[in-house]
């Protein structure tokens, strides 16, 4: 059996690469949407005994309690930052019974149950470190690891190229995993396009329905629109 760390910021500080797209209202809104398909995901995986959510958001709480997923106050850890509270999170959990230990991010609406199959099947059969790459191949969006044997989390710049590395100096196999549905990490407008446009049917439905329902794909889609026809009177222009 495996269990799975999940750290959730702040929602009222999420994405804010989009502030000049959406509102805060909106953002906190299409954070919490994209967390709830992953932990719909997660507790829908046969594979997984145990999700935790470590967060100091106000509403993380009742957000674990509704998807029946234990919950960590991050101010509980004595720290800061997300690799320090992973770390710290990750040593409470420490647990070579339950075997592998999943750490994801909460921003990775199409996450499938095969994406999961896909990164366990692959951890046992290589072991040490499995990187789940964002889509270009920079970022980190899911690490597999032993449950009794914790990594050191580098998340954040280049975390891709930094926990291979960690992986080499501590002389553990090192196994990077590129799929659509963990790599699609939504930052900026260009991934909620790719996401509005690439979802397979059933896929990240509450963060779909919150696109679609509130408005937000039809003025993305004309906030695109405008920006291709901006693009292309600049190109005849010149």
């Amino acid at each position: 059996m495996a269990q799975a760390l999940l750290p959730l910021k702040d929602l009222v500080e999420a994405k804010t690469r989009l502030a000049g797209l959406l509102s805060a209202s909106e953002r906190r809104h299409l954070a919490q949407c994209m967390v709830e398909d992953v932990l719909a995901t997660l507790i829908a995986h046969p594979a997984f005994s145990r999700v935790t959510l470590v967060s100091d958001d106000p509403g993380a709480r009742l957000l674990a309690s509704n998807y029946a997923v234990d919950f960590l106050p991050e101010s509980s850890l004595g720290c800061s930052g997300l690799n320090a509270v992973l770390q710290a999170a990750a040593e409470q959990l420490r647990d070579p019974v339950l075997g592998e230990l999943v750490v994801l991010h909460g921003d990775i609406p199409l996450l499938s149950t095969s994406d999961l199959d896909a990164a366990l099947a692959l951890w046992r059969e290589k072991g040490g470190l499995v990187v789940g790459c964002d889509r270009h191949g920079i970022g980190t969006n899911l690490l597999v690891s032993h449950g009794a044997e914790i990594p050191r989390f580098h998340f954040g710049a280049d975390s891709c190229a930094r926990h291979l590395a960690w992986a080499d100096a501590a002389g553990l196999p090192a196994t990077v995993l590129t799929r659509p549905g963990i790599g699609l990490d939504i930052d900026e407008l260009e991934d909620i396009q790719l996401l509005l446009a690439t979802a397979p049917s059933g896929s990240a439905g509450r963060t779909l329905h919150m696109l679609d329902d509130s408005g937000l794909a039809t003025r993305l889609a004309l906030t695109l629109g405008e920006s291709d026809a901006a693009a292309q009177r600049q190109a005849t222009q010149q």
